[in-house]
């Protein structure tokens, strides 16, 4: 029935009406309530003009009459009301526990601001001195309104370091999901951490997620090994290292190697660094205490430690990383 029904959403979606993702999964969940025709109606169709056309395709699809309106004000507030609820409900649960992908695909990543050296016309600021005196003669000398300039705004490098050891095996595979977003969005650097540093950057920049993971699946030589965050990281500084850019390390803590050598690259990652913020899935649960070697080794020298176990998680680290 499952195919069924994701086949109609493609015929659907050949008339022309906006069958994404999102409502495709609010359409099957939908039809555990109600009949597949008031389930595709209330779920498929934004406009009254989709109706018509929404009734063609479920006839030409499933065969038949659709059926006749009955108790519609009911039956559409009820089910839209499941629909979104869910959504949001899915927006707090942890993403180790559910396909988010679809979610994923929504969020919207804005980049960091930094203020750049070169100058811009401007209406307050510094005054433009060469703008004025130009201005005054083309107007034959007279005193006109002076000119200003002021520094413009650029974006802000950003860092990912996505820890991808096997602590971490029941998130990898949606942080990068979650770069890849970022990474066709926004100026990025993408490492995965795990018995080694791993550039991912290129293979992420692919448009198309399911190609691009599978790049960076056969790119990565330690998917769901050890931990060692400290030699990582001693890498990263001494080859990628990027001064005044914001970092996101995306981690459990649980470090194999030697404390002190993450604390020292730590650090020095800090002392280059704009921000850095540690996305860790176990900080939004209950009762979590930052007890790993790792966590207790790092945490002198991150500027905000995070939740990062869910899409409604994913979407304040973005503001994190926007506002800083």
């Amino acid at each position: 029935m499952t195919a069924a029904c994701v086949g109609f959403t493609r015929v659907l979606r050949g008339a022309g009406l906006q069958c994404g993702p999102d409502r495709v999964q609010a359409y099957l969940r939908a039809t555990e309530h109600v009949d597949l025709y008031w389930a595709g109606r209330l779920t498929l169709c934004t406009d009254p003009d989709d109706l018509p056309r929404y009734d063609a395709a479920y006839r030409a699809y499933f065969g038949g009459t659709p059926p006749r309106p009955r108790a519609t004000v009911e039956i559409d507030s009820v089910t839209v009301g499941v629909a979104a609820s869910e959504v949001e409900v899915l927006r707090h649960k942890d993403i180790s526990e559910f396909n988010a992908a679809p979610l994923i695909q929504r969020l919207t990543p804005l980049p960091p601001r930094r203020r750049s050296r070169r100058l811009k016309k401007a209406r307050r600021g510094r005054m433009d001195l060469g703008r004025t005196v130009r201005a005054m003669i083309e107007m034959g000398g007279e005193i006109t309104r002076p000119r200003h300039r002021r520094r413009g705004v650029k974006a802000r490098r950003l860092v990912l370091l996505i820890d991808v050891s096997g602590s971490m095996a029941a998130y990898s595979d949606a942080l990068l999901r979650f770069a890849h977003v970022v990474a066709c969005r926004l100026p990025v650097e993408v490492h995965t951490i795990g018995t080694r540093l791993t550039r991912v950057t290129r293979q992420l920049r692919e448009r198309d997620q399911e190609r691009a993971l599978r790049a960076a699946g056969r790119a990565i030589p330690d998917y769901e090994g050890g931990t060692r965050l400290g030699e990582a990281l001693r890498r990263f500084n001494q080859q990628w290292r990027q001064r005044g850019a914001v970092v996101v390390l995306f981690s459990d803590g649980w470090e194999r190697g030697d404390p002190a050598l993450l604390a020292s690259e730590m650090a020095r990652l800090g002392r280059v660094s704009h921000k850095v913020i540690w996305a860790n899935p176990h900080a939004g649960k209950p009762g979590y205490q930052p007890v790993q070697s790792g966590v207790l080794a790092a945490l002198p020298h991150v500027d905000r430690m995070v939740a990062g176990h869910s899409v409604h998680a994913l979407e304040e680290l973005l503001k994190e990383v926007r506002d800083a």
